[in-house]
């Protein structure tokens, strides 16, 4: 996906319209859970866990982007959870 397919107008719960891109981090609402902007398929925005796995499809309207303070949370949790894994 390139251009204007990359950016998928979205919604918060308060009905305001974010603009979702391809790598922005956000918070999926429905689910409670944080994720990487992959691309969207139809109606829906495809996140995957920052640490990687399995990708999940959100409804943009229960999407939100972080504040500052909770995308450096986010990440450290996410570098924390990797020096765990064994070499």
């Amino acid at each position: 996906m390139t251009g204007a397919d990359d950016e998928v107008p979205a919604v918060t719960p308060a009905v305001t319209p974010i603009v979702v891109t391809t790598g922005k981090v956000v918070h999926d609402a429905a689910r409670d859970r944080v994720g990487r902007v992959m691309g969207h398929e139809g109606p829906y925005i495809q996140l995957r866990p920052l640490a990687g796995g399995r990708e999940w499809d959100a409804d943009p309207g229960h999407l939100r982007p972080l504040t500052p303070t909770e995308l450096l949370s986010a990440l450290l949790a996410e570098a924390n959870a990797r020096s765990r894994q064994p070499r």
